[in-house]
């Protein structure tokens, strides 16, 4: 602990507790709607948080430890999404098993190590481009919530400007603070009625049947894969490390399979919230923002624990509130990825599509824009290099 000592640091915990922060709210409510498809109690619902929560916990600290790099996970939030979809026609047990069958899948996959291949054939300008698009959406958010609650959101990022300029390690922290003061004093949440509440995790039996194989399992791998894996080592990649998808591949698969047991989905790479982590506003040395990742492991764990609390915390405050704060937290991460997309100037015209097609959100063949942000875009790099060869 000698290390994690000396590289402590008040920005990158901030970090951290942002992506956790950001994660329960957004994410998470995804899993409240599939929990009211299904009908399971509320014990259930509580049991299904502290699993998604614990297994990023566990596998967070370890892989940032273990690698000296902010390695966040988190739960598949488009598996979740696929979840809502699939419900009641499905049970829970059969849910349960098609976690543990995507999770041995995803497993065999990261010790073939054919997944490190295609990342690393990806170049640059194409990675920052479909994380500048991925991101952009979260940017924008930020400025629609003027439109329902104009005095939140314009105080908000009026707040983030000023402390910005006076102490911008600690900018977004102070932002959080004075859009929890502004939510409380305009009225548009009630934290008198937050009370703690332990989590006890529930076992469920898995239920094996080729219906929930087919239906959940296979798609919950390619969504896992494509829409969390591949722009989660994406973030990696252009933040600067070098980090191999195997281990960590293999590290969230085995932690899958125990919290699946309790309800937990998929444990996999975080996209999103990672951006939070391993850029500049967690630490200015990139060899220091591991501590980031750490802190987000041991929020996950807080979280956990008190995952009843999680439920009516989030309940308590308005939608505008974190999406500004979303938004707000992710302008250092969306400006270098822009950056990045500009500066390869041999690929710039193929990284400028990636971004544009990740951007658009859409949606084809039940698969995301990032994906086909990628696909279209390493189109364009593949044709538009061969162009180039022959002149």
């Amino acid at each position: 602990m000698q290390v994690l000592s000396r590289d402590w640091s008040v920005s990158a915990i901030t970090a951290g507790f942002l992506a956790v922060l950001i994660a329960y709210a957004g994410p998470a409510v995804i899993f409240f709607q599939a929990a009211a498809v299904a009908g399971i109690s509320n014990e259930m619902l509580s049991s299904w948080i502290w699993a998604i929560s614990i297994g990023p916990a566990i596998t967070g600290i370890y892989l940032s430890w273990k690698f000296k790099t902010p390695i966040v996970t988190a739960w598949s939030a488009p598996g979740t999404a696929l979840l809502v979809t699939l419900f009641p026609a499905i049970s829970v047990n059969q849910a349960v098993a098609a976690y543990i069958t995507a999770a041995v899948i995803m497993f065999v996959i990261g010790v073939s190590g054919w997944f490190d291949r295609i990342i690393r054939a990806i170049p640059r300008g194409i990675a920052s481009g479909m994380m500048a698009g991925i991101l952009f959406q979260f940017g924008l958010d930020a400025f629609r919530s003027a439109a329902t609650m104009p005095l939140l959101a314009f105080g908000m990022i009026g707040a983030y400007i000023v402390f910005r300029r006076l102490w911008p390690r600690y900018c977004i922290v102070l932002v959080l603070l004075a859009g929890i003061a502004l939510a409380v004093l305009t009225g548009h949440t009630n934290l008198g009625t937050l009370e703690l509440r332990w989590a006890t995790p529930v076992f469920i039996m898995p239920d094996w049947t080729w219906d929930s194989t087919l239906s959940l399992a296979l798609p919950l791998v390619l969504v896992s894969l494509t829409g969390q894996f591949l722009p989660g080592m994406a973030i990696l990649k252009v933040s600067g490390y070098e980090t191999p998808a195997r281990p960590l591949l293999v590290t969230t698969s085995m932690a899958s399979v125990v919290v699946a047991v309790f309800g937990g989905i998929n444990v996999v790479i975080a996209a999103i919230t990672a951006a939070l982590c391993t850029g500049k506003d967690a630490h200015e040395d990139p060899g220091k923002r591991y501590v980031a990742g750490i802190a987000n492991g041991v929020f996950y764990l807080i979280g956990g624990l008190f995952a009843g609390t999680i439920v009516l915390l989030f309940t308590a405050l308005p939608k505008e509130f974190i999406a500004v704060l979303a938004g707000l937290a992710l302008v250092g991460a969306i400006a270098s990825n822009v950056v990045g997309t500009v500066q390869d100037e041999e690929n710039r015209e193929a990284a400028i599509i990636t971004f544009l097609a990740t951007a658009s959100n859409m949606s084809y063949l039940g698969l995301g824009s990032a994906f086909w942000g990628v696909v279209i875009g390493g189109f364009a790099y593949a044709v538009l290099r061969l162009r180039k060869a022959k002149a």
